[in-house]
């Protein structure tokens, strides 16, 4: 499948590790997961079973189901033991073989030519949306209005950007205006914690009063 057809309006299906690793899926169908050369998503290892697991897009939203598998599946690291509709960031096992992470539409990054160069010590892949600090991968995954915030930062690393054209990064413009400053204070917050959960010897988002937030990403040690 072509770039341009990843960014139409469908949710996603990422591969972040396992055999799979870097791959992804739109789901616009019905998509089987296992074994056998006829499933959507082929996994070429004996942990999983011919038909493992099934995504089907619903009025709902997308449901995940194990198909009675010999080795399990898991959602959020927990064992999945009846349907589930999937949110926005869920990450998805195939046994002990396969990890996925699960994108809602309104999460589908736009796919730029190319990252920023990356000679910081925090370092992002937007295609796979996945994010490293000082060589250490960021789990869980970023939310969506996370990485979008981190994302926009990341691409205008060492500049100021003001509040209002986060807001409308993050939120889209259409509805910005509703968005308040506490919100938005909010989701830095939230996006502060997670990067100093893993490296908490750096401040990376930086407030500069009077003129909006940068992104600190010096060199990696």
């Amino acid at each position: 499948m072509s770039d341009s057809q990843y960014q139409q309006d469908y949710p996603l299906l990422v591969a972040q590790g396992g055999p799979l690793r870097g791959e992804r899926w739109a789901i616009d169908r019905p998509l089987v997961i296992g074994r056998e050369r006829g499933c959507e998503v082929v996994i070429p290892d004996r942990q999983v079973s011919r038909f493992h697991a099934r995504l089907t897009p619903s009025a709902n939203g997308v449901v995940l189901e194990d198909l009675g598998s010999k080795n399990g599946t898991h959602y959020n690291g927990v064992p999945l033991l009846a349907p589930v509709v999937l949110q926005d960031g869920d990450t998805i096992h195939i046994a002990a073989t396969q990890e996925f992470q699960f994108l809602s539409s309104d999460a589908t990054m736009p796919l730029q030519a190319a990252t920023p160069a990356r000679t910081g010590r925090l370092l992002l892949d937007v295609r796979a949306r996945q994010v490293w600090l000082n060589q250490t991968q960021l789990t869980p995954p970023l939310s969506a209005q996370q990485f979008q915030l981190l994302w926009t930062l990341y691409q205008n690393a060492g500049q100021v950007i003001a509040r209002e054209a986060l807001v409308s990064a993050v939120w889209g413009e259409e509805q910005a205006a509703g968005v308040t400053d506490q919100a938005l204070d909010a989701l830095l917050r939230r996006l502060r914690d997670r990067l100093a959960a893993i490296d908490p010897t750096h401040n990376y988002i930086v407030t500069v009063r009077g003129h909006g937030i940068m992104l600190d990403n010096e060199p990696g040690g």
